[in-house]
C-alpha cells in the first residue's frame, strides 16, 4: 500500500517533461535539447504511469505493448521500462506499488507475460521476474580468422553513414526476419521504438564517429547488416588502437554471417571489435582461434508470468510431459496453487489440479524457464525448484528446453 499522501496516476502527454525528469533523477543522467531532438518519446501515453505527491511526480514507470516470441509460439507481453523513483522518495513502498499496478493493468489488458531489462538484477526477482536469457559479449581482435563458408565470397558489402530514410525500415525488417522466430524476440511496437534503432545523438557518441551501416547483399537482396561506430585512439608510440562497437547486427544465413564478420574484423586502424550475441550464435563456431576472444556472459531479458495458463499454452515443448506444478506467487494469487501441465505432440494443455504437486517452484523460476533457455534440472540441483517426485525431473527438463537459445537483440 502507498502512504496516504501518494497516489498512482496515468501521466498525460502534457507532463512528459516531468516524467523524463524523474527518470533522470533516478538514473543520474540528463538529456538536454541537443539529445531530445534526436529522440521520439516511445511509450504510449495510456501506459505511462506515475506516483504523485502534492501535485508532483515522485516515481514513474511505463510499458510497451509487445508480442514476445516463445518456443514455437508468441504471446502478448508488457515490456516494463523507465522505472525510476526519485532519491528523496525512496524506501516508502513506491516501487512495490508501481509493480503491483503494472501487473494488474497488464493482466486486465490480457498480456500473458511482462518482460524487462534489469538495471540492477537484485531488484526484480522479488517481484517474480526470472532471468530467462543471457547475452554473450565478445571482444574480438582485428584479423581474427574465420573458417570458410561456401557462398560467402560472392556476397557484396556496403559501408555507409546511417541515413534514416534509407536504412530505418530496411534494417528493422531484416532484424525481424533474422530474430522473430527466436524465443525472446519482441517487435518494435511504437514509432518511437522504430526510430530508436538508428538514434545517434552526438552527445552519446563519447568521441566515436557517427553511426555507420554495414550491409551485406546477395545480388540485390539484403541478407546481413551491422550498425557500428569506430572510436579513434593512438598509443604512446603513435600506433592506431581504434575500437569498433557493434550496436546491432544480424544475418539470414551462414554465408551472410561469414561475409559480415570477415568485413568487420578487418577494418583499417581498428584493433578490437565488441558486440553482443545470443549464446548459440554462429560466430564463435566460425572462429579458428576462440582463445583470442574475450567473452563476458551477462543477463539479457527477464520474464514475469502474468497469466500462467496463457503463458504455458502459448509455447511449444520439445518432448511429451504430464506433470503437476505447484506455483508460488504472492503478487498474483490467481497463478498460485497446483496446475497439471500435459504436453502431447509439442502442444500443452493446462488446468487446475487437486493432485499433490510433483515440482514446486516460485513464479520467478517459471518465468526463467518459459523461453527454453534454462535447465529445470539445474534449478532442482540449486534448490530453486523442489522435486517432490524426482522421477519427473528428466522429462520436464527435456520438455521445457528448446533448440534455439533465447535472446532479445535490442534493449527497451
Amino acid at each position: 500500500m502507498l502512504p496516504d499522501e501518494y497516489q498512482l496516476i496515468t501521466v498525460p502527454e502534457a507532463r512528459v517533461a516531468e516524467f523524463r525528469e524523474v527518470d533522470e533523477f533516478g538514473f543520474a543522467e540528463h538529456m538536454d535539447e541537443d539529445v531530445l531532438r534526436h529522440l521520439t518519446f516511445s511509450i504510449p501515453f495510456d501506459r505511462t504511469r506515475g506516483v504523485e505527491r502534492d501535485g508532483a511526480l515522485a516515481a514513474v514507470h511505463g510499458s510497451f505493448p509487445f508480442r514476445m516470441s516463445l518456443p514455437g509460439g508468441a504471446v502478448p507481453c508488457a515490456g516494463l521500462t523507465w522505472v525510476a523513483v526519485r532519491p528523496d522518495h525512496r524506501r516508502r513502498g513506491l516501487l512495490t506499488a508501481m509493480i503491483r499496478d503494472h501487473l494488474t493493468r497488464s493482466a486486465e489488458r490480457g498480456e500473458a507475460v511482462s518482460a524487462l531489462f534489469a538495471a540492477e538484477p537484485a531488484i526484480y526477482g522479488r517481484f517474480g521476474y526470472g532471468s530467462a536469457a543471457d547475452a554473450l559479449r565478445l571482444t574480438l581482435p582485428r584479423g581474427a580468422r574465420l573458417r570458410d563458408v561456401p557462398g560467402s565470397a560472392g556476397l557484396t558489402v556496403r559501408f555507409e553513414t546511417v541515413d534514416r530514410e534509407k536504412h530505418q525500415e530496411l534494417l528493422i525488417d531484416l532484424q525481424a526476419a533474422v530474430w522473430s522466430d527466436r524465443p525472446g524476440w519482441v517487435d518494435r511496437a511504437t514509432e518511437g521504438l522504430r526510430r530508436a534503432m538508428l538514434a545517434d545523438p552526438p552527445a552519446w557518441r563519447a568521441g566515436a564517429e557517427p553511426l555507420r551501416a554495414v550491409t551485406v547483399r546477395r545480388d540485390d537482396t539484403l541478407v546481413g547488416y551491422a550498425l557500428i561506430a569506430r572510436k579513434e585512439k593512438w598509443d604512446e608510440a603513435d600506433n592506431p588502437v581504434y575500437t569498433a562497437a557493434v550496436r546491432s547486427h544480424g544475418a539470414l544465413d551462414p554465408a551472410a554471417a561469414h561475409r559480415l564478420w570477415s568485413f568487420l574484423l578487418d577494418l583499417d586502424l581498428v584493433t578490437t571489435v565488441t558486440a553482443a550475441f545470443a549464446v548459440d550464435d554462429v560466430l564463435p563456431h566460425l572462429l579458428v582461434d576462440r582463445r583470442a576472444v574475450k567473452p563476458l556472459l551477462v543477463d539479457n531479458v527477464w520474464v514475469r508470468v502474468i497469466d500462467l495458463a496463457a503463458a504455458l499454452t502459448g509455447r511449444r515443448y520439445a518432448a511429451g510431459l504430464d506433470v503437476v506444478l505447484g506455483i508460488r506467487d504472492e503478487l498474483l494469487p490467481a497463478n498460485a496453487g497446483s496446475w497439471r501441465l500435459r504436453v502431447a505432440d509439442g502442444t500443452a494443455t493446462v488446468a487446475r489440479s487437486d493432485d499433490a504437486p510433483q515440482l514446486v517452484l516460485d513464479v520467478r523460476e517459471l518465468g526463467a524457464l518459459l523461453l527454453g533457455g534454462r535447465s529445470l534440472a539445474a534449478l532442482v540441483r540449486a534448490g530453486l525448484v523442489e522435486a517432490a517426485d524426482p522421477t519427473v525431473v528428466a522429462a520436464a527438463d527435456a520438455a521445457f528446453g528448446w533448440h534455439a537459445a533465447p535472446y532479445t537483440p535490442w534493449g527497451f
